[in-house]
């Protein structure tokens, strides 16, 4: 008898997501060849870290900012020294959902669809071409939730390290943005609830030596980013400074600012009445815009897909529904209550991922049982993704456009121009 071919290795399949996904965000990456939206603020602050000169753009943590100067030292201080590394987190992006969905679901099927539900919704692709300091956050917020749920069904003598690794890397998310800090505390909550529900979950670490490595090892891993600052030639950190100097970014990240014409408050995140244009002006020699937009797809879809999982992991007492839910949730609702005198539609890059997991979730729930007439409506709804995706691909990547009024084609609600 024959023996059946094996599946596909999901590590291979991956790969390949990842290395297509590593392609279209670095396509015509250095378009446009000038600094845009806030590159403006953090390429500048990236030339003064290289040179060890002074301390600057002191409302963020330093990691971000050393991420783009690590992109300048090796390949100038150009476009594609601005923003290459931001290719690499968004790819990292991919690949970590990927993970996070094969290691939820066992099934590839769904690690698929929800790493390209990723790739194709216009906010990660377009964090990914520009360099700013959210595209790092979320990488470093992703590779931690795979790295902790690893941890939950690895063998006893591996359970410790990829804990520390998760705690980790929550602590290089916030040292990126403190807007990464809630991720902390979620993830020691998630820690109780499943060790409560599952004794088998993360095999040999006990509750308080986890909680105690957890907050450990990510605020220790958060103050060793400030190494670079103590060799400042200009007003350098000292041990004694450190403390007051986080006291001093969270006065600047929470002063009063005057109003911005692209200003936005968060309850209207989802459902995109405020975008931001990063760019719209003649460069290069010609028009081009940059919109700062989700694919309708997955942002209105993705909302119908979360309350679809909060039901089905209530109704069904499904920790894996109801975790995908509230991920989405911890991410968005954090920012009600977070104190910032303006609000942006670029602050809702991190649960803009999570809506492609709980899209992906609910496809996987439903395998089967979308079928009409021969058609199965998750490969459709993949389609339309997709064809979305190729619509605004001009005002998304800085093409060329034919005139000033071109913009006016891709405007559906009045509220976008």
């Amino acid at each position: 008898m024959q023996t059946p071919p094996a599946p596909p290795r999901p590590i291979l399949i991956a790969s390949g997501i990842g290395a297509a996904a590593q392609f279209l965000f670095a396509l015509n990456l250095t378009r446009p060849s000038t600094v845009v939206f806030d590159e403006t603020h953090y390429v500048p602050a990236a030339r003064v870290l290289m040179k060890l000169a002074y301390p600057t753009n002191t409302e963020h943590p330093l990691l971000g900012k050393a991420l783009i100067a690590t992109g300048m030292t090796l390949f100038g201080d150009n476009a594609l020294g601005w923003r290459i590394m931001s290719t690499i987190a968004a790819t990292a992006v991919v690949i970590g959902v990927f993970a996070i969905l094969w290691m939820l679901f066992q099934r590839t099927r769904t690690a698929v669809f929800g790493a390209l539900f990723v790739i194709l919704n216009f906010t990660v692709f377009i964090q990914a071409r520009i360099g700013m300091l959210d595209g790092f956050m979320a990488a470093f917020v992703i590779l931690a939730i795979v790295a902790l749920l690893r941890a939950m069904r690895s063998p006893p003598g591996k359970v410790m390290r990829r804990w520390i690794l998760g705690s980790m890397l929550l602590g290089l998310a916030v040292a990126t943005k403190w807007a990464a800090a809630p991720f902390v505390a979620y993830a020691a909550i998630a820690f109780l609830v499943m060790r409560r529900r599952d004794a088998a979950a993360w095999p040999g670490l006990r509750p308080i030596p986890a909680l105690l490595i957890l907050g450990g090892v990510s605020i220790a891993t958060y103050f060793l980013t400030f190494a670079p600052a103590f060799f400042y030639a200009e007003e350098p950190m000292t041990l004694g400074r450190l403390i007051p100097f986080q006291l001093h970014m969270y006065a600047q990240q929470t002063q009063a600012l005057p109003s911005h014409p692209y200003q936005s408050s968060w309850w209207s995140w989802p459902l995109m009445i405020r975008p931001i244009w990063y760019l719209y002006e003649k460069v290069d020699g010609a028009v081009r815009g940059i919109l700062l937009l989700g694919n309708p797809a997955i942002m209105w879809g993705g909302l119908v897909a979360v309350a679809a999982c909060l039901v089905i992991g209530i109704r069904e007492r499904s920790i894996k529904f109801f975790g995908v839910a509230a991920l989405w949730l911890g991410a968005y609702l954090i920012w009600a209550i977070i104190p910032k005198s303006l609000g942006f539609f670029y602050y809702y890059y991190l649960p803009s991922i999570f809506l492609c997991i709980a899209l992906a979730a609910l496809i996987d729930h439903r395998h089967g049982k979308w079928r009409h007439w021969g058609l199965s409506w998750d490969w459709a709804y993949l389609a339309l993704v997709t064809l979305l995706f190729v619509m605004f691909y001009p005002i998304i990547s800085a093409a060329a456009l034919p005139n000033d009024q071109a913009f006016l084609h891709w405007m559906w609600l009045s509220s976008w121009p």
